[in-house]
Formats: structure tokens, sequence, C-alpha cells
């Protein structure tokens, strides 16, 4: 039920712009969705385990269980950490702040606490059973005066250095972007946004994901436009544009003789490519199909949407230079991935890019979804982040994660604002997922110690009645 409400999405993006029949995106959508309630139920399977050896006090484990399971979700094959618990937290500003600590993770283990509480006064016996309550309202009070008092201070925001930067929302209607005939319009148009975001002053200027209707590399005419206009201005320009490049081991003239990818290029101010990042992260049943190996017998379906996933996957975590300082760019749903934004920042990353193309998702709930999972980077690394989206939502957040400009879904918009180069680095910046990692520990831990208990007893799962005492 939650997977399916959470990305009920998938079905129209795969039918309106995949060309897949609606039972077929419904059984692609259902398998994504079946996979990932795998981990939820792992959750309950370890906390029942858990539960029948050391009783109500197992409880008190849920929350590393639950944020054990999140891991995997993030790790296991390409990972899909869409939505995780935490994540509901972005709107409650003082109380996310401890994402700068322990990432999402550890908003996440603190939901699952404040849950766990009310379950043990439920199933717990005598006056104990009211301290776990009582320790968690503790726990949620002082984050949320310690995230009161981070966000006052706001010391980043007089930190770094200042740099006026634009985010360009052509609002391109995705069955529009490939017609040839609008390719001229189409270009002209993110041209005269680009003028419009230089009149305002801006020196770094974004646009979407994907937003050429051409690859940018090869087509001399309107690349030589754009690098153009990065010379009038003597502006830095991050384009989203496909890349091709050959395969040198492939047979002249086969499919497999080229290899796209989905990638940013960053175009100086005297017109040369200073960088190119190609997109690591890709996305499952839109760019790429997982688990075709096992699924073998939907052949069509495979075949279906293979042919609407062509690119490949980057390698390299590319920054890019734009002026004396370095920037990342995450495409897409890139952003979800705190390791990801945390290994940018860590190589040198001062300020949060992300650039998207979310006109897949209609007007559904995914845009949000994405842009609320966005801003929780910008908490973790305490770092600006910029974003720019065809159809939006695009806008800035600021280190704390406060919004400081958006815009709505489905307009043509130039955003212009000034923000800054950081390179303050945060708790969690330093010491990554340790919440999850520590969580994982404990889980395996508990795991053996009820496994061992179970063999002192005769393997009956549990603690013999001489421990009823203990187990209460």
């Amino acid at each position: 039920m939650y997977f399916s409400g959470t990305l009920y999405w998938l079905v129209e993006t795969m039918t309106t712009f995949g060309g897949l029949a609606t039972p077929a995106a419904v059984f692609a959508a259902g398998v994504l969705v079946a996979y990932l309630s795998l981990f939820p139920t792992l959750f309950a399977l370890v906390l029942a385990r858990l539960h029948r050896t050391l009783g109500a006090a197992a409880l008190l484990m849920a929350p590393a269980v639950w944020v054990s399971t999140e891991l995997g979700r993030q790790y296991v094959w390409d990972g899909f950490p869409w939505a995780l618990l935490g994540y509901s937290q972005i709107s409650v500003l003082p109380i996310a702040q401890i994402a700068s600590v322990t990432g999402v993770y550890g908003l996440s283990a603190l939901l699952a606490l404040s849950a766990t509480a009310i379950a043990y006064v439920a199933v717990g016996r005598g006056v104990r059973r009211w301290s776990v309550p009582a320790v968690t309202a503790l726990l949620i009070a002082f984050c949320g005066v310690w995230g009161n008092a981070r966000m006052r201070s706001s010391a980043l925001l007089s930190a770094g250095e200042p740099v006026r930067v634009a985010v360009l929302q052509g609002n391109i209607a995705q069955e529009e972007k490939w017609d040839p005939s609008l390719r001229d319009a189409i270009t002209d148009r993110y041209l005269g946004m680009t003028r419009q975001a230089l009149a305002q002053g801006a020196t770094f200027i974004m646009w979407p994901e994907s937003s050429t209707p051409f690859y940018f590399e090869q087509d001399i005419v309107r690349g030589g436009a754009i690098r153009r206009l990065a010379r009038e201005g003597q502006a830095t320009l991050l384009i989203g544009s496909d890349q091709v490049e050959p395969v040198k081991t492939a047979p002249a003239g086969s499919p497999a003789a080229t290899r796209s990818y989905n990638a940013a290029f960053l175009v100086k101010p005297d017109g040369t490519v200073g960088a190119v990042y190609r997109k690591m992260h890709l996305v499952p049943f839109g760019e790429y199909v997982p688990l075709q190996s096992l699924l073998f017998f939907a052949g069509p379906i495979v075949g279906a949407v293979a042919d609407f996933a062509p690119f490949s996957a980057g390698t390299d975590p590319v920054l890019l230079p734009v002026g004396a300082h370095l920037a990342s760019a995450a495409i897409c749903y890139e952003v979800i991935y705190p390791d990801l934004m945390r290994g940018f920042v860590l190589r040198g990353s001062e300020l949060l890019t992300t650039i998207t193309n979310d006109a897949w998702y209609g007007r559904s709930s995914a845009a949000f979804q994405h842009w609320d999972q966005a801003s929780m980077r910008a908490i973790e690394e305490g770092r600006f982040l910029a974003r720019a989206a065809n159809t939006g939502i695009s806008g800035f957040v600021d280190p704390y994660g406060r919004v400081l400009e958006r815009t709505p879904l489905f307009v043509p918009a130039v955003v212009v604002h000034d923000i800054r180069f950081l390179r303050d680095r945060t708790v969690y910046n330093r010491l990554g997922d340790l919440v999850a990692w520590l969580s994982l520990v404990v889980t395996i831990g508990a795991l053996l110690a009820t496994w061992r208990a179970s063999q002192e007893n005769g393997g009956r799962g549990g603690l013999s009645p001489d421990f009823t005492g203990v187990r209460e």
C-alpha cells in the first residue's frame, strides 16, 4: 500500500511517454513495488524474531531494524531510496536540522522511535512502560530546541563567497521536445531566457536536464550559439543534453556501436566546455530495466521498456568549475542518493545543483516528492541547492532547508537569486551514514544473540519459562 501510494505515477509515465499498454505498465510498476515491499517485510520478520526472544523490550530495536532496511533500499542492486520515512520532516525544519548530523536516516530513526514509544505503552507493563515515551519526548524536544537555535544562528548565510545564479524552466512539453520542426523554436526559447538571466546579473545559469532538442557536442550551429552566448555574457552555463560516444570494440553500424549518456555540460565564459558530468544512477523502468534476467517470461514488456530506456550509466562523479569554485550536478533522481551528494562535497563541491525533467510525472505528486527529497540534501551537506526543472519545480534552497524561491508547475520561468559557495562541512558530511551503518550492526548483533538464545533453549526461539521476569 505504501509504495503503490507513493509510486502510482510510474504507470502514467510509462503509458504516456513510454508507449506501454496500461496492463504492461501496471505490471512493470508492480514489479518495482513488490520488490520494494520486501524491505518493510524484512523489518517485520526481524522484529518478530526479536520479540519472540526479548518480549516487549524488542520494540526498542525497531528504529535500528527499520533504518537497516532503508539502508538496504539504497544499496541493494542499484538502489531506489525514494520516499524514506525521514523525508516526511522536511517541512518541520527545526526537527529536520538533525539531518546535518545524522542524515535523513537519523530522522527515520527518530520517527520510528516515536512510534515505538506509543507501541511500548500499549504492550509494556508496569510503571516502566511510561519511561520510553518520556525519554522519547525529551529527545524530540531537545532536537526541536537545538534545531531552532541552529536556524536562528544561520551562520552559513554569511560564510563563503556570493554568486548570482539563474535557473531556467522552459516548460517544453515532452511530446514536443524531439519534434524536428520545433527544434529551433525550443533552442531560441532557452537562448532568450538565458539573455533575460544575463540582464538580471546572473553569472551562473542552469538549463534543465536534456533541455537541448539536439546533441550539444554534435550540433555545430545550435551548440555554437550557446557557446557564443556564454562568451558574450561572460557567464558560466550548465546545459543538460544527451551525449553519444562511439564504442570502439563494437562492429560499425551495429546497434552497440554507440553508447548514450544523460549528461550535463559546463560551458565556461570563454565558450569552451569545462567539464561533462554523466548521470550515474539511472531511473528503473525509465532509463534502464532492472532484473532483466528475472523477467524473461515477460519478453515483450522488457523489450518495450528497453526501447524507452536507452542510456548507459556514467562512472565518474565529475565536479564542475564555476570560476574559482567547484559545483556538483545531480541529474534527475540522483539527488535522492545521500552518499552520492556527500561524495561530491567530499571531493570539493561548494554548491549543490540538480537539473531534472519532471514533465514525465505530469501533475502527480512525484514532482513535489522529488523537490522535498532534494531539499533534504541541502541540510545534510550545509550547502545551497539550485534546481532547474523543465516543467518545475525549480528554485533555491538554503543550507537549513528553507525555500528561498520556487516555481509552480508547468509555467515558463527565469528565477535569479544570490546564493553562496560554501566550504564548511557538516557533521553528517564528516561522518556519513554512521547512524544507518550502526543500526545495521546492532540489528545483526541482536539477531545473533537471539539465535544463540534459541540454541540454548533447544531451538524453541524464545526464553524458557524461568526467564519470564527478564522477558517482561
